[in-house]
C-alpha cells in the first residue's frame, strides 16, 4: 500500500530496449526519511530504475511519482528535489574539492556567493575541510567519493539516488560512505541504495527489495529476508574431518555437509535450546567439536537462493 507520504513510488513499471525487457512490471515503495536498498545482480534492472526515477530515461509503461511528483507530467519538479551518484566519479581531477563544489553550485545556479558558501558547508559536513584545498590527484578513493556525495547535495535534495556508490573502494574507503550517508538520513534525506555488496544492504538499508529480471522478487527488513531461508542455524565445525559423517547423522535428514569446511549445518527454531541439544549430543557421540555457533541465515545465502528460485521458475 502506497501513501501520500512515501518518497518513491512505482508501479508496474516497464522499459524494454527492442525484445528486452530492462523492467518487467517493476513495483518499489520507499517511505520517506529512509534508507531503501536495491539488492540485485548485474542487469537486474536496478540502474535502469534509477534512471527513470531521475528522469535521464523514460519508461514505457506503469506510475513513477518521486517526491509526490509524476515523472512524466512533472519532471522539472522532480529534478529540483533529487540528488544522483552514480558509479563513477564526476569530480574535475585538475580541480580542488572546494573548486568542484564551488563549480557545481554555480551550474545549478546558485550565485557566486551562495555556491562558496554551500561549497564551505558540504565540506565541513563531508569531514573534508582539511583537504577542501588540495587537487583531487591528492584524495583516496573514500575521500573522493564523500566529495561526489557532497556534490550530490549541492541542492539539498529531498531524495537521493546511489547507484552502487562504494564500487571499487577498500573498507576504510566504503566505511566513510557509509558514515556519511547514515549522516544524511538522520538529517531527513531519503536514499534509495542500489547494491551488488550485500554487507553494504543489511549495514545501512531499513527496507531491502531483491531485484532479478526486471521486477521485485523479494521486500523486506533485513532480518524479515532472512528469515525466508529458514531461520537460526546451528553451525559444527568438527576438529577431525573423519568425524564429520557421524556429526551429520546425529542431526539428521535436515543436516547439510561442507566437507571442505569440516562443517555440520542444520536448523534451529528454538535457537539456545537447540544449541544446548546439539553440544550434548556430540559430547555423548565422542566427536571433538572445533566451534559450535547458532547463527541468522546472511543476506548473501537470502541472495543465492532467492536469485536461484527465480532461474528455477523461467
Amino acid at each position: 500500500m502506497t501513501h501520500a507520504t512515501d518518497a518513491i513510488v512505482m508501479e508496474g513499471v516497464r522499459k524494454r530496449y527492442g525484445e528486452k525487457s530492462a523492467l518487467d512490471g517493476l513495483d518499489l515503495v520507499v517511505a520517506r526519511g529512509t534508507v531503501h536498498g536495491m539488492l540485485g545482480p548485474n542487469g537486474a534492472g536496478k540502474t535502469t530504475a534509477v534512471r527513470v526515477l531521475a528522469t535521464l530515461l523514460r519508461h514505457d509503461e506503469g506510475v513513477v511519482r518521486v517526491a509526490g511528483h509524476d515523472i512524466r507530467t512533472e519532471a522539472r519538479e522532480v529534478r529540483r528535489r533529487i540528488g544522483l551518484l552514480g558509479q563513477h566519479a564526476a569530480v574535475d581531477e585538475e580541480l580542488s574539492g572546494r573548486q568542484n563544489l564551488d563549480m557545481f553550485g554555480r551550474l545549478y545556479h546558485l550565485g557566486a556567493r551562495r555556491a562558496a558558501a554551500r561549497a564551505d558547508e558540504l565540506l565541513e559536513r563531508f569531514g573534508l575541510v582539511d583537504t577542501g584545498r588540495k587537487s583531487i590527484k591528492q584524495y583516496s578513493g573514500g575521500m573522493r567519493r564523500r566529495l561526489d556525495l557532497a556534490a550530490s547535495l549541492i541542492t539539498d535534495p529531498a531524495v537521493l539516488f546511489l547507484d552502487e556508490p562504494t564500487t571499487g573502494l577498500d573498507p576504510r574507503g566504503r566505511a566513510e560512505v557509509w558514515a556519511s550517508v547514515r549522516s544524511l538520513v538522520g538529517g531527513g534525506t531519503t536514499v534509495l541504495l542500489t547494491t551488488q555488496y550485500l554487507d553494504e544492504a543489511d549495514q545501512l538499508a531499513d527496507r531491502i527489495s531483491v531485484v532479478d529480471s526486471g521486477r521485485v522478487i523479494a521486500e523486506g527488513t533485513a532480518d524479515q529476508l532472512k528469515a525466508k531461508v529458514g531461520g537460526d542455524r546451528i553451525d559444527v565445525v568438527v576438529r577431525d574431518a573423519r568425524q564429520l559423517a557421524s556429526a551429520a547423522r546425529l542431526f539428521g535428514d535436515e543436516a547439510t555437509v561442507d566437507e571442505d569446511r569440516r562443517l555440520v549445518g542444520v536448523p534451529a527454531p528454538d535457537r539456545m535450546a537447540a544449541l544446548t541439544r546439539a553440544v550434548q549430543a556430540l559430547e555423548a557421540a565422542g566427536i571433538e567439536a572445533e566451534d559450535v555457533v547458532v547463527r541468522r541465515p546472511t543476506l548473501d545465502e537470502v541472495f543465492l537462493q532467492l536469485t536461484h528460485r527465480t532461474k528455477e521458475a523461467v
